[in-house]
């Protein structure tokens, strides 16, 4: 009993001690979380301020998110797409179009991104139903504003853009746009009139996809073209290498008739030189080689 007794309580105190030590190893682990959710909220959280405070801030934001989405799309940046190129308008004006995406037969697709954040920052932290609607049409001022702002651009009147008569507003945030769409539907027929079509995430990125596609179709089509071409003129080139083997061989034919009549002349017929030659022995010519037999049958 006692020794039963004493195992139990070894038992007892090692699963004690294991759990004591799998408690402390959790209470550790808990710490890194707390710590780590408070950093990430802080993060967060300057980030959300340094947004807020800073346009150009947000302009640089929304820029990181198109370069994800082009990424994503399958685009290749310097022969599907390029970023920041700079152009001259007719008044001698300086235009940069955050992204210009080549399409087939030298045309191009301009895409500008524009950040509306303060206002909807406001509208979503807001609790007044009556502050709510200020933000909300504070919001949708903005977004328009962006509109107008790049409709004066005219991208797609540049020298050197071969432009559809519209550019892409991207606006990064998906439920930005859907808030503004919702309370005003004219908003994309407002954004279409000024040659400005509205795209958001989602739908850039079936653009894109869209676009890559056609790229690849595009490709394959003139891979064919290629390879069509390039079998015409392989089947050209065996053309003439046969005619030239037909020659080679007319030429060869040529030459050995004319070999077989030269032989003739020296094996055949009276007083051929084989013959005179093969008498000169035979009337006692010293000679150390002797002409093969079979080219003095016809002479005897």
């Amino acid at each position: 009993m006692k020794e039963n007794i004493k195992l139990f309580e070894q038992k007892v105190d090692k699963v004690y001690k294991t759990e004591s030590d799998e408690r402390n190893v959790l209470k550790g682990e808990i710490s890194k979380l707390i710590d780590l959710n408070k950093q990430i909220s802080e993060e967060a959280h300057n980030l959300t301020k340094a947004l807020k405070a800073d346009t150009k801030k947000q302009g640089n934001w929304g820029e990181v998110i198109l370069d994800r989405i082009l990424e994503a799309s399958g685009l290749i940046l310097g022969e599907s797409y390029s970023k920041q190129t700079s152009f001259t308008d007719e008044d001698g004006n300086r235009l940069q179009p955050d992204v210009v995406v080549n399409l087939p037969d030298n045309k191009h697709l301009i895409i500008d991104s524009k950040v509306s954040l303060i206002a909807y920052e406001r509208l979503v932290n807001c609790e007044e139903e009556s502050d709510r609607m200020t933000f909300l049409n504070d919001h949708i001022n903005s977004i328009k504003g962006h509109i107008k702002n790049l409709c004066s651009k005219n991208y797609c009147d540049l020298y050197g853009i071969n432009s559809p008569d519209f550019v892409l507003l991207f606006i990064p945030i998906e439920s930005s746009f859907a808030v503004a769409i919702k309370h005003d539907l004219e908003l994309f027929e407002y954004a279409w009139s000024r040659r400005v079509v509205i795209v958001t995430p989602s739908t850039l990125l079936a653009t894109l996809k869209t676009i890559s596609s056609v790229w690849k179709q595009e490709q394959q089509t003139r891979n064919a073209i290629d390879i069509a071409t390039k079998a015409g003129a392989l089947y050209d080139k065996f053309v003439g290498f046969i005619t030239d083997l037909k020659k080679i061989g007319e030429k060869i034919d040529g030459a050995k008739d004319a070999y077989s009549d030269a032989f003739g002349k020296l094996s055949s017929g009276n007083g051929n030189l084989i013959g005179r030659v093969e008498n000169l022995r035979k009337l006692g010519a010293k000679s150390s080689k002797k002409i093969d037999s079979k080219y003095l049958i016809e002479e005897e």
